[in-house]
């Protein structure tokens, strides 16, 4: 039964996957390629190959990926997984579809391109990420190298980024076209974030009244959103207090302000932004 319900679920995983990936090969060539920008990653050095040679990116693609495989099976051993393949084999295909399809840029002015090209590319690899999948390239690279140096892999995937970028700059002799690649890569980077963070973030609050009953009665009962009571003492007055705690969407703090103002508006009141919450209510544990 545990198999029969979780393969709708993988059916599902693998469809939003294809979607991202279809997104991503269309920021990369419908504005991204024509604007002759190097962004980082593969997908970079398949482009400046292609801007060097005119050998086609999406061989290149798949050519680089297929041997960062290899080595990856053979240094970290074969724990990638079929997602990672699949999506380099989407990916190639995609864009060998859509270069076919789309043969004038469709924004002239390169800057324009750079950008828009950027947000719809890091829109498509956040929903990968979002399924768990991966488009392998600099990953595999920052992976293998925190093997041997204590690198995180965060900081090894930039610095791949921007040595790629920075190549561009020996193919078009170029400041702009390099610059350009830059902006494209945070841009990414940003888009990327917003799509894995933005949408989820939850609020954790931490309120100090004597009236923490009645105020956690209505967040449980407005607001739907669970209550913690912990036990504490003012050190200052050495007076026994209970303290609320409870994690609530973003959208959801002013309805929690508006509820201690009701009840206690000289209630203390503290909140950290969190990045991801897992449990009843907000994401499941993938």
């Amino acid at each position: 039964m545990r198999m029969q319900a979780s393969i709708p679920e993988t059916i599902r995983s693998y469809a939003i996957m294809t979607v991202g990936l279809f997104i991503y090969a269309l920021g990369w060539a419908s504005f991204i390629l024509p604007a002759q920008v190097v962004s980082g990653g593969v997908a970079g050095m398949a482009s400046a190959i292609f801007y060097a040679t005119g050998f086609p990116v999406e061989y290149s693609y798949v050519g680089i990926n297929a041997i960062l495989l290899v080595l990856a099976i053979k240094i970290l051993g074969a724990s990638f997984g079929v997602k990672t393949i699949y999506s380099i084999a989407m990916i190639t295909l995609f864009v060998r579809i859509l270069r076919g399809v789309i043969t004038e840029p469709i924004v002239s002015e390169a800057f324009m391109a750079t950008v828009i090209g950027g947000a719809i590319s890091g829109l498509g690899i956040g929903i990968v990420f979002m399924q768990g999948g991966s488009t392998g390239g600099t990953d595999i690279i920052a992976m293998i190298i925190n093997k041997y140096r204590d690198i995180m892999p965060g900081r090894a995937i930039m610095v791949c980024d921007a040595l790629v970028v920075a190549s561009s700059y020996f193919i078009f002799d170029s400041v702009e076209k390099m610059v350009y690649g830059f902006v494209t890569m945070f841009t990414l980077t940003y888009c990327i974030d917003i799509v894995l963070v933005g949408r989820k973030q939850s609020v954790q609050m931490m309120i100090f009244s004597k009236h923490y009953a009645e105020i956690a009665d209505a967040i449980t009962s407005q607001l739907d959103r669970g209550v913690t009571i912990l036990e504490g003492q003012g050190w200052y007055s050495k007076q026994e207090m209970k303290v609320i705690v409870s994690i609530v969407k973003k959208t959801q703090v002013q309805s929690v302000h508006k509820i201690v103002k009701q009840i206690d508006p000289k209630a203390f009141i503290s909140q950290e932004a969190v990045m991801s919450v897992y449990g009843e209510g907000f994401d499941v544990m993938k």
